[in-house]
């Protein structure tokens, strides 16, 4: 008698081949280590914001520049002293800097977005307001009027 096959719809479905498994983790991995933004801002002041009760989240953080004023951390304190100091992006700054700092910021940003930056002022709680108010007036000046005061939640007691 001769022998005949069986048809391959009554053996069911094939085996997954998993030999390629590790081809595609790395590949994910590798992928979510290019398209993730880690910070590139190194904080050379210390900065502990106020808290506030009336807290909104930033939207879109590539349209935000970031000012950060405080006292120079211990790293930096022989340098600059103990005084407060301006932080734009990971340099010390002076008043004078930020009118380019804000237009460096300005061209990294499409043309159509460039209306939607907003600053973002991280002041430690023990600044004076005299520098918070000059560096407003400089914002005003460059003509950056959407600003933002970063702050955390209130601790209930």
């Amino acid at each position: 008698m001769s022998k005949f096959k069986e048809s391959a719809a009554s053996k069911g479905a094939p085996a997954l081949n998993t030999a390629s498994l590790p081809d595609i983790v790395f590949m994910l991995l590798f992928f979510f280590m290019v398209v993730t933004k880690l910070r590139d801002t190194e904080l050379k002041v210390n900065v502990r914001t106020p808290e506030a009760s009336q807290l909104t989240k930033l939207e879109n953080k590539s349209l935000v520049n970031f000012i950060y004023v405080g006292r120079p951390t211990v790293k930096y304190m022989q340098v600059y002293g103990t005084k407060p100091r301006i932080q734009l992006g990971d340099k010390f700054a002076n008043m004078e800097d930020i009118p380019l700092f804000l237009e460096k910021h300005k061209l990294q940003i499409p043309e159509k977005q460039q209306t939607q930056i907003t600053s973002s002022l991280r002041i430690d709680g023990d600044v004076t307001m005299g520098i918070v108010g000059d560096i407003k007036t400089a914002l005003r000046k460059a003509n950056q009027l959407k600003i933002n005061y970063s702050a955390k939640p209130l601790q209930k007691k």
